[in-house]
């Protein structure tokens, strides 16, 4: 009897393509409870390399526990402070600038009208920078600072329970791996490369963001602290971050000092955070964590979609996560790990001795 015969490839990609937009659904649908499991995942592996050192120093493993928690608390807690700042600065200089904000929209309606385009589209553009709207980005803002400090009280016991399990998980190399060592090689490149992709995405947001307060502070625009926290935070949006943080600075920047003084702060914006974040920055991620810059763009898109905007930030670490567990290192899959940017393994040189250079064995003795 012959064997039977395996699924056709067309096939097995129509199953793959269909199981994956079922779990997709599921993720969005239970995203409100994991997408902060997935930012204490996150945090719990960029923080959890300074309970080495205090191990070694002598400290039992649930005192560098301890130590791995409050650090990831430090963290949050920066993070709400910052954005609840920026929140409430915002929001005042809204309502300090509105009459001008009315006047810069009705001129910017005139213009746009005087240029030809369908009202239609004036009228979309012009409602977009209302005083009204500006407002509930200011207030938008502050709600995501309230939203991280409702996230705080939900990921407390995923922290404490990953910080935890991550510690037992040390042991796992030396116990199992004779027989595990693939899958725990790649948890290791996916952990390596979650932290060196925040460590390039926060030292260029840092940067970017002492540059532009400064800049702005030169310029005279009101609030540069506010915009310099904006610019850091949009920072680990990869590609579009930009965007989203040059928009605020120059709205207010053409209601205090006109045309000129928006076109200067677009200006430094270009030459600051174009040539860091979208040029030179990409780069340096990429080669951080292997990941080609179409692809960080698209999971940008893709995982906000998924998981709402808490995946704008973790776009990167939850695509190499995706990789890790669907890619599983083998030569069937390679094909697909070097189109996602992971480099191929380099052959190993063939060891074995050229028998025209292997002398002939001595005759055995009578």
């Amino acid at each position: 009897m012959a064997p039977p015969q395996g699924l056709a490839p067309s096939t097995r990609t129509l199953l793959f393509l269909s199981a994956a937009v079922v779990v997709l659904a599921g993720v969005h649908a239970a995203r409100e409870v994991l997408a902060p499991l997935f930012l204490a995942a996150v945090l719990v592996i960029i923080v959890h390399p300074i309970r080495h050192p205090l191990e070694h120093r002598g400290w039992n493993r649930a005192a560098a526990t301890t130590v791995v928690i409050v650090v990831v608390y430090l963290i949050l807690l920066v993070l709400i402070a910052m954005l609840t700042f920026a929140g409430i600065q915002f929001a005042g200089l809204v309502q300090e600038y509105l009459s001008e904000l009315q006047d810069a929209v009705g001129g910017a309606t005139s213009w746009l009208a005087t240029l030809g385009l369908d009202q239609d589209a004036v009228s979309s553009v012009t409602d977009a920078f209302q005083p009204s709207q500006l407002l509930g980005l200011a207030t938008s803002i502050s709600g995501a600072a309230l939203g991280v400090a409702t996230t705080l009280f939900v990921v407390v016991t995923y922290v404490i329970f990953m910080s935890v399990d991550a510690a037992r998980y040390d042991g796992a190399h030396v116990h199992f791996g004779a027989t595990q060592g693939g899958v725990l090689r790649r948890a290791t490149t996916f952990n390596i490369g979650v932290r060196r992709y925040f460590v390039v995405s926060a030292s260029f947001g840092a940067v970017v963001a002492i540059i532009d307060g400064l800049a702005l502070w030169a310029l005279g625009v009101p609030a540069p602290a506010v915009w310099a926290i904006l610019a850091f935070v949009t920072n680990f949006i990869p590609n579009i971050g930009f965007v989203i943080g040059v928009v605020p600075p120059t709205i207010l920047a053409l209601v205090v000092g006109g045309w000129p003084l928006a076109l200067a702060v677009v200006a430094v914006y270009s030459a600051v955070n174009v040539v860091l974040q979208v040029l030179v920055q990409p780069k340096f991620v990429a080669d951080a964590v292997n990941i080609t810059l179409t692809l960080s763009f698209v999971s940008v898109i893709f995982w906000t979609f998924v998981i709402g905007p808490l995946g704008a930030i973790l776009a990167v670490p939850l695509t190499l996560l995706t990789r890790a567990l669907l890619l599983q290192g083998g030569p069937e899959t390679a094909w697909y790990s070097w189109l996602s940017g992971e480099d191929l393994p380099k052959p190993v040189p063939d060891r074995s001795p050229d028998p025209e250079l292997t002398p002939d064995p001595e005759p055995a003795a009578d």
